[in-house]
């Protein structure tokens, strides 16, 4: 296929197929300017090895074949980032992250103790605690909230995470139990006020 031809075509798929695009990755990645930088990532790749394109499935679903690769690369750098403490980046703060909720024998800080949560099964239907929620999800670190979202919002098992973003179990469990605790905390504080 000749330059001008690719090119037309390209152009074609970006007007039909863009908007549906962007709006899965940003419901994957929470993030607008990844959303954006993925798609866009997506069509170069597509640009360039439209020859391999063989047409034996639809131009979208080839699209988002690769989009989902670009994803999935996306968590994968993403989880390899380290997660930097308040105490990393401050000495003087002094304090790991669970420092804050345990003591030195690993029991409850009494003022850090998890207070019961009201019994309320109609939760996920108000709409304020769903915005509540979404702002202590972005608070996360993104590796920490890549974990929660591929967990229990996409449902996947921890295995095939870890296999995906090719991390150890241990790993995988330990930034979910902390991305859980600052969740926690962060809804008690905003939501479950006293």
């Amino acid at each position: 296929m000749n330059k001008s031809t690719t090119s037309t075509t390209i152009r074609l798929w970006v007007e039909a197929y863009s908007n549906k695009m962007y709006s899965w990755t940003l419901f994957k990645t929470n993030s607008k300017e990844t959303a954006e930088d993925l798609v866009q990532e997506t069509f170069m790749i597509a640009f360039q090895s439209l020859d391999k394109f063989e047409e034996k499935s639809s131009p979208r679903t080839w699209l988002f074949a690769i989009l989902n690769h670009k994803i999935a690369d996306h968590f994968r750098k993403v989880y390899r980032q380290p997660v930097v403490n308040e105490s990393d980046r401050n000495p003087e703060a002094g304090k790991d992250f669970l420092d804050i909720f345990f003591d030195a024998n690993g029991s409850w800080i009494k003022e850090q103790r998890p207070k019961p949560w009201p019994d309320d099964q109609h939760l996920l239907d108000d709409v304020a605690f769903l915005k509540c929620l979404q702002k202590c999800m972005n608070d996360l670190p993104l590796n920490w909230n890549a974990a929660i979202n591929l967990k229990y919002i996409e449902g996947k098992k921890g295995e095939v995470i870890c296999q995906e973003l090719e991390i150890t179990p241990t790993n995988f469990w330990q930034i979910l139990h902390r991305a859980k605790l600052q969740l926690r905390k962060c809804l008690e504080v905003h939501w479950f006020k006293e």
